[in-house]
């Protein structure tokens, strides 16, 4: 199951910070974010190369979208579209509240179900999609929040209970580029002879695990590009690289607020 750390700090340079690994079967093939969507060539995010989506982009408008299955929803599923649409559509928006709400009115039967984040610098939703109610957008809270199979700040959750106060207590400095502690909780297995679900960076013997990880942090000086770090593998075995974000292709931008 993935997992995305999110922190919201409204009047700090840096109001959004994002820390998420991408837990998947190790077969399942993708590329490391890019620009890969020619018909959108705003959007910076890994690829999903099976069905052509993504499980984390960010738009130059400085929309960022993330998608996580629920539980017991691994895999595609005949007759349902890939979630991975999704962290596209939501990014495709000028602002984040705009994306949720489009988010919203999905026809939840579509889908297998999700948790999806949808943020900017100064608001962030939680899509809430459990298969069994209509879809529903909640705010994310200010401050450190956590997900990733069940609900936002899970009590019940033994990662969020692990690892919550511990993502708080160390927050990266993106403008120095200290990432260290939340580089090292990413890469954090489970105690010896418990369950890997507990440690945030997993391997399982059938070959689902932690394949790849990402930090992001997005400025709210709008002429000051934002800053995503990516390892292409497990963090604990693999060196987190700067994600060239350049600029788009010279040619309209396609926003559906526009």
């Amino acid at each position: 199951m993935c997992t995305l750390v999110i922190c919201r700090r409204p009047g700090h340079a840096w109001p959004l910070l994002i820390a998420a690994n991408r837990d998947e079967m190790s077969g399942r093939p993708s590329a490391p974010p890019g620009r890969h969507w020619p018909d959108q060539p705003e959007i910076v995010g890994g690829l999903d190369r099976l069905a052509g989506g993504s499980w984390l982009s960010m738009a130059d408008t400085g929309v960022v979208a993330a998608i996580l299955n629920r539980k017991g929803t691994l895999g595609p599923m005949p007759g349902k579209r890939s979630r991975g649409e999704l962290v596209l559509d939501g990014c495709n928006h000028l602002d984040a509240r705009s994306g949720a709400q489009a988010l919203a009115a999905l026809n939840g039967e579509a889908f297998r179900p999700f948790n999806m984040i949808v943020a900017d610098t100064k608001e962030a939703f939680w899509i809430r999609h459990a298969g069994d109610q209509p879809i529903r957008v909640l705010p994310v809270p200010e401050g450190v929040s956590m997900i990733e199979s069940s609900e936002l700040n899970d009590p019940a959750s033994p990662r969020v209970a692990r690892f919550s106060q511990p993502f708080a207590a160390d927050l990266p400095d993106p403008a120095k580029g200290d990432w260290s502690g939340w580089q090292l909780l990413l890469a954090t297995p489970a105690p010896s002879g418990r369950d890997p679900s507990e440690g945030l960076c997993i391997r399982r013997p059938d070959g689902y695990g932690t394949v790849s990880s990402s930090l992001l942090a997005v400025p709210a000086d709008p002429g000051r590009k934002p800053v995503w770090l990516h390892a292409d593998g497990a963090p604990d075995q693999t060196a987190f690289q700067p994600v060239d974000m350049g600029d788009a292709p010279e040619q309209e931008t396609r926003l559906l607020d526009g």
